[in-house]
């Protein structure tokens, strides 16, 4: 008998951009948006599909905290202390 070390399930870390933007809690209509200039997180083909990597959504996140992305200079600022 043959011992087989499985290899891990690559397609488990892929999501669509449906699942992505479920994550994100965007419309889908918004990542594609980002994916035109290059803005969001970082995604490609697979056949006819967009698909996006966990991790990336992940460092693409910790990356807009880090940056203050999104962050309102506006009159909102001004009621923190």
């Amino acid at each position: 008998m043959t011992d087989q070390i499985s290899a891990p399930d690559r397609t488990a870390e892929l999501l669509t951009i449906g699942e992505a933007a479920q994550l994100l809690r965007a419309p889908v209509a918004t990542l594609r948006y980002w994916r035109h200039p290059g803005t969001g997180p970082h995604s490609f083909r697979l056949g006819r599909r967009i698909v996006y990597r966990r991790d990336d959504l992940g460092s693409w996140i910790d990356g807009q905290a880090a940056s203050g992305s999104g962050t309102s200079s506006g009159p909102l600022d001004a009621r923190r202390p």
